[in-house]
């Protein structure tokens, strides 16, 4: 007996040494074909984003005019930066601006979603009619909106006038308030269309079965949304309030075809003013040493946010 065991021991033992062993991949030398797979994007982030960003750097520290020669002057850029007050000024207008669309924009898209979500008929038209404007764009509808907005024969004093509101001459677009007012009106009624397609598809994945348990059990419309809907659809909520900020925080187009930042920079946004420092007065390092300062304020308030509409763990 203890023969055969020993036989069948070496047997199988005279296999397992036998047997082929698996090859081993190397770590420290990647396979050549996803080598060849990755440079093409390692190549794209170099140039267009590491190399460029480098170069702003170094722009932001000389006094570069765009034409003609330059020196490098360190962080003077800078100083001089948070000792204009210019600068600050157009800071807390966008900041103002940023405050006074956000609220509206996320309500306003919030109840079209609501109108639009249930598959009745009429709502596809509907849908198309409320997210028309953003897909126009800002630039066409800013240049309508010049005409629009002419005191004698612009179609917002005519409007107006007939509701008895205006006397129909008013200026709208050379007094800083009215001006203020007026644009924010129209960018609320612009891009609550984007909010109302991302929240609409929101609304739309939660099942029916929810609402039809919470009627049964008496909840009224607004106990359904503020119980039901809301919580669902928090993250997409959150999502486009992190759009509509970041949005506001970089307003240009609107500001720079219907004001030009006036009457007198009183609606001069950020960006509007480092346009103007890099395009018309010419001082391209100055330009750039704002935009590193806009991007610093961009990215803690959008920080900010996303720390505010965390997700709590319980």
């Amino acid at each position: 007996m203890s023969s055969i065991l020993a036989k069948s021991a070496g047997r199988s033992s005279s296999v397992i040494i036998g047997s082929p062993r698996k090859k081993r991949v190397s770590l420290t030398h990647p396979p050549r074909t996803g080598l060849a797979l990755v440079t093409p994007a390692l190549v794209f982030v170099v140039v267009f984003v590491i190399a460029p960003l480098i170069i702003a750097i170094y722009i932001s520290l000389t006094n570069w005019p765009l034409i003609g020669s330059y020196h490098f002057i360190g962080f003077e850029n800078y100083i001089k930066l948070f000792q204009d007050p210019a600068f600050g000024k157009s800071i807390g207008y966008t900041l103002l601006y940023t405050g006074i669309v956000t609220v509206p924009i996320l309500v306003l898209g919030y109840f079209l979603a609501v109108l639009v979500r249930a598959k009745r008929r009429g709502a596809t038209v509907l849908r198309t009619i409320f997210f028309l404007p953003y897909v126009v764009g800002l630039t066409t509808l800013s240049f309508i909106l010049v005409l629009e907005a002419q005191p004698s024969s612009g179609l917002v004093n005519v409007i107006l006038k007939l509701l008895n509101i205006t006397d129909g001459t008013t200026a709208w677009l050379v007094n800083g308030p009215l001006a203020t007012g007026l644009i924010c009106v129209f960018i609320v009624w612009a891009v609550s269309g984007l909010t109302m397609v991302l929240v609409m598809g929101a609304m739309q994945s939660i099942p029916d079965e929810v609402y039809e348990a919470a009627s049964l059990e008496g909840a009224s419309w607004w106990q359904q949304e503020r119980l039901i809907t809301m919580p669902m659809i928090k993250n997409t909520i959150a999502l486009s309030v992190i759009i509509s900020v970041t949005g506001s925080l970089l307003a240009f187009t609107q500001f720079y075809i219907l004001t030009q930042g006036g009457p007198g920079n009183e609606t001069q946004t950020i960006v509007g003013y480092i346009y103007n420092r890099a395009f018309v007065q010419l001082q391209l390092g100055a330009a750039t040493a704002e935009a590193f300062v806009l991007i610093i304020v961009v990215g803690l308030v959008t920080a900010f946010q996303f720390w505010a509409l965390r997700e709590k763990k319980s």
